[in-house]
């Protein structure tokens, strides 16, 4: 009797993509701190969770994308958004090649994403290697705080609880101070989370909150989505939705 071969005889090309962050900012006993990630080129199988109607609505298609062409064994939900962007620009790149155009104010642009520069992450700025935490000192109330960059978990945690909010306030729905309520780890050394919460909520200066945004910016690892052409009076930033994989997977 001849032996069953189960092995797939069909094998996935995949790459190994850097990721800005430079495995920096994750634990060592996570694999992410590799700083790289594989994945495997886009299949039909992936062209089907583009148009999924679902995802669409639910707003989860890119993640459910990149979700689905992970050959790497990590936790999607450690993954900050700049390490997660980097993987959108290469998963289109791998599926679609490496062209992409887009409309700008009734013109047609054209830019190679292989060109696109990372803006990679600096170790100087991290209070310890594998510690996703930096310091922050406010320039106008003096307060010392710690911060960290948000991963996908945090951002599913915070679309909770501005959902939850807006069955209760249906006026305002606080988003920007919702989300410094996770970003901020301690103030003043203190971690408590209802401490942070206070702090936000009654004495977080308005231009303490942008300094403190804008410190938020300087130190994120991320791709540079912008668009520098002749063609343009000003860098512009570069549209990335379910169209920037799939012209045709329009809602």
């Amino acid at each position: 009797m001849e032996e069953k071969v189960t092995e797939s005889k069909f094998k996935f090309p995949t790459e190994v993509v850097e990721l800005p962050s430079k495995g920096l900012i994750y634990p060592k006993d996570n694999p992410l701190s590799s700083g790289k990630i594989e994945m495997k080129y886009m299949t039909a199988k992936e062209e089907d969770i583009l148009t999924n109607q679902n995802y669409i609505a639910k707003g989860t298609v890119l993640d459910k994308l990149l979700e689905s062409l992970m050959v790497s064994k990590i936790n999607y939900n450690d993954l900050i958004t700049g390490d997660k962007n980097a993987l959108l620009i290469a998963a289109r790149v791998l599926g679609y090649g490496k062209d992409y155009e887009f409309s700008y104010r009734g013109k047609e642009l054209f830019i190679d994403l292989t060109t696109l520069n990372d803006k990679n992450l600096n170790s100087k700025d991290l209070l310890e290697e594998g510690v996703n935490e930096f310091e922050f000192t406010l320039p106008h109330s003096k307060t010392s705080l710690t911060f960290k960059l948000l991963n996908h978990g945090d951002e599913k945690s915070i679309n909770r609880e501005l959902e939850g909010l807006k069955k209760i306030k249906k006026d305002i729905v606080p988003e920007s101070t919702t989300r410094l309520k996770y970003i901020i780890t301690s103030i003043d050394s203190d971690r408590e989370k209802k401490s942070i919460r206070e702090f936000v909520d009654n004495y977080l200066l308005a231009k303490d909150a942008r300094a403190l945004r804008e410190e938020i910016r300087r130190v994120s690892p991320d791709v540079e989505l912008k668009y520098y052409g002749e063609d343009v009076e000003e860098a512009i930033d570069i549209p990335v939705d379910i169209t920037f994989f799939w012209p045709d997977a329009r809602v």
